[in-house]
């Protein structure tokens, strides 16, 4: 598996984007909807499944890796972005939400990255995107993002998009992290990931933090983010006014002192997320 060599930019605060600079002939895959603009010489295609040297060339091949990205909630086909001018050519990818862009050159993590399924943005071509099964049934159902998650594998640059800051933290074997579930963002396969029930009853439906976290245990690095987007998606669905909100601050603050509570424990049991959603 062989992937091109990138340069790229990382621009903007809150709202970032990454612009890839490409010589004659490379090529980067995005997700569809992605790509914020471009020059005029570099030409868009739609491939499908994840255009990777491992993926069979028969039509197949092609769609049993397009199945595998839509297990993952991802469209059957991936759009690349070649350059087919005689110089350099920019094309640059945006983020979905508020948060950060998170490079990470698969080679330094051993060729492989274990991410939530909704956090590729975009890649250099020849990057490999493949599901990655949770063989616990618990930490499937109540991990944050369900039985399947994304592996991608190879030996190019990767860009993973996360809500809020982002937090890269190296685990020494061994060392234990208890993290909200939706907080996870991606490891390394070196690291154990599981679930562990955050107190009583009580505690899950009233303490604000659900019934489970999720358990990281050593080895490897991790990447975590503080604002997950269904917590962001949450209050904002909670404050709008066709959805019980209001735009009055003190009737907002009372509908979650009153019913935040119990009704976001729930809801990040049914969920996954182990935030207080509203």
């Amino acid at each position: 598996m062989s992937s091109v060599e990138i340069d790229y930019k990382i621009l903007g605060a809150e709202m970032q984007f990454v612009e890839i600079e490409l010589d004659p002939g490379e090529s980067v895959v995005a997700e569809a909807g992605a790509m914020m603009y471009k020059d005029a010489a570099i030409q868009i295609d739609t491939i499908l499944g994840d255009g990777s040297d491992n993926q069979d060339s028969g039509f197949l091949g092609k769609l049993l890796s397009a199945g595998k990205r839509v297990l993952t909630g991802a469209g059957l086909f991936i759009t690349t972005f070649t350059q087919r001018g005689s110089g350099k050519g920019k094309v640059a990818f945006a983020a979905p939400y508020p948060g950060n862009i998170i490079p990470v050159l698969l080679p330094n993590v051993g060729g492989t990255l274990i991410c939530q399924k909704d956090s590729f943005l975009c890649a250099a071509k020849g990057v490999a995107i493949d599901l990655f099964f949770q063989r616990k049934i618990l930490t499937g159902l109540f991990g944050g993002e369900g039985f399947i998650m994304q592996k991608l594998s190879g030996d190019g640059m990767v860009f993973m998009h996360a809500g809020g800051t982002v937090v890269r933290r190296q685990l020494q074997p061994g060392e234990v992290l208890h993290v909200d579930t939706g907080c996870v963002v991606a490891f390394e396969p070196s690291v154990q990931f599981d679930i562990e029930q955050a107190g009583n009853i009580k505690t899950g439906l009233f303490g604000g933090e659900g019934f489970f976290f999720a358990v990281l245990r050593g080895p490897g690095q991790i990447w975590l983010q503080s604002l997950p987007f269904s917590r962001f998606a949450g209050r904002m669905l909670a404050a709008a006014p066709s959805h019980g909100g209001s735009r009055d601050e003190g009737s907002i603050v009372g509908k979650t002192l009153l019913g935040g509570a119990v009704l976001g424990g729930l809801g990040s049991l049914l969920g996954g997320d182990g935030s207080d959603n509203g």
